[in-house]
């Protein structure tokens, strides 16, 4: 795994995001999916083993599968936590997906709101309810900090996005989320709630970045849904929740002044198994580790120094 910054040949900018450490080379990318894992936007300090492995390989599954809905910035992954593509310009917003009342739109229901982005929510909901339908709940994308709830309307008003842009956006958004949900159904999971990121290239809308995967996603398991559901029970899971609510359960949300809890080896563990059980979950797929005893930096470059 490569969790250090790297020097590459012909290397023309370097940025290192909350998990990703992104090498540009003029017109491509290469992002490199690290161990580091983030909750409410803070960095933790514990690295998770073949972490960024999960991810990498889960994005690539599912960009490979939707590209039919939309095109996106992959070319090629030149190693099993990496991925090289077209340098896009990034929309300022992402886009979120809700079809179930779970999460950050539940913690608001709960404290009282009954409209979260634009969006009227009736009374009466409970916790992990389906919503009627799926619901696109938009935040602004922050370099430092917090995202950021935003409107459709507001989008339009403030001038980020031009409404058609905007209405492109929510159709390949909910486009995208129907396919997602597909294949997480055919898998015995319920695909809950997703965001996307876009950017423009050659004038055109791209998908960038990762998508369905456990830190952009969250899944149920259909089978015991109902019956957890019905009972007013927490529904078994597969996504990063389970880190947010132990962090949330030592007091730990993010906010200022506030500490991130001690991690132990034992629960560093256990979000590497939840991350590798979640790949072979939705892609049936047996998860084969990486060898670390490659040259993986040479390998990289060997593959991708033909596009550069």
């Amino acid at each position: 795994m490569i969790n250090n910054k790297i020097e590459f040949p012909n290397q023309t900018d370097f940025y290192q995001g909350k998990v990703r450490d992104v090498y540009s080379f003029g017109e491509h990318l290469l992002m490199i999916a690290s161990d580091r894992i983030s909750a409410f936007d803070v960095v933790l300090p514990r690295l998770i083993p073949f972490k960024g492995q999960v991810l990498n390989q889960l994005a690539e599954h599912f960009l490979k599968a939707t590209a039919d809905i939309v095109p996106n910035w992959l070319i090629a992954t030149p190693a099993p936590n990496a991925s090289f593509g077209l340098k896009c310009h990034a929309i300022p917003i992402e886009m979120v997906v809700r079809g179930y009342l779970v999460g950050h739109l539940w913690r608001e229901y709960k404290a009282g709101k009954r409209s979260v982005c634009g969006v009227s929510l009736p009374d009466g909901l409970k916790e992990n309810q389906k919503l009627p339908n799926p619901i696109i709940t938009p935040t602004t994308k922050a370099s430092e900090g917090h995202d950021e709830d935003i409107s459709i309307q507001e989008i339009i008003q403030k001038g980020i996005l031009s409404e058609e842009i905007l209405v492109e956006l929510c159709r390949i958004s909910l486009a995208l989320f129907d396919r997602g949900q597909e294949m997480a159904n055919s898998k015995d999971l319920i695909l809950v709630d997703t965001k996307y990121e876009f950017g423009i290239h050659n004038e055109k809308i791209m998908l960038m970045d990762e998508i369905h995967t456990p830190d952009s996603s969250r899944y149920f398991y259909k089978s015991s849904y109902d019956d957890l559901f019905k009972l007013g029970q927490p529904q078994k899971q597969l996504s990063k929740e389970f880190v947010r609510e132990w962090l949330i359960s030592n007091n730990f949300q993010g906010k200022e002044n506030q500490q991130v809890p001690a991690i132990s080896d034992e629960f560093v563990i256990q979000i590497s198994e939840r991350y590798i059980l979640l790949y072979e979950e939705i892609t049936g797929k047996k998860f084969i580790k990486e060898d670390l005893s490659k040259d993986l930096v040479n390998n990289i470059y060997q593959q991708i120094s033909h596009y550069i």
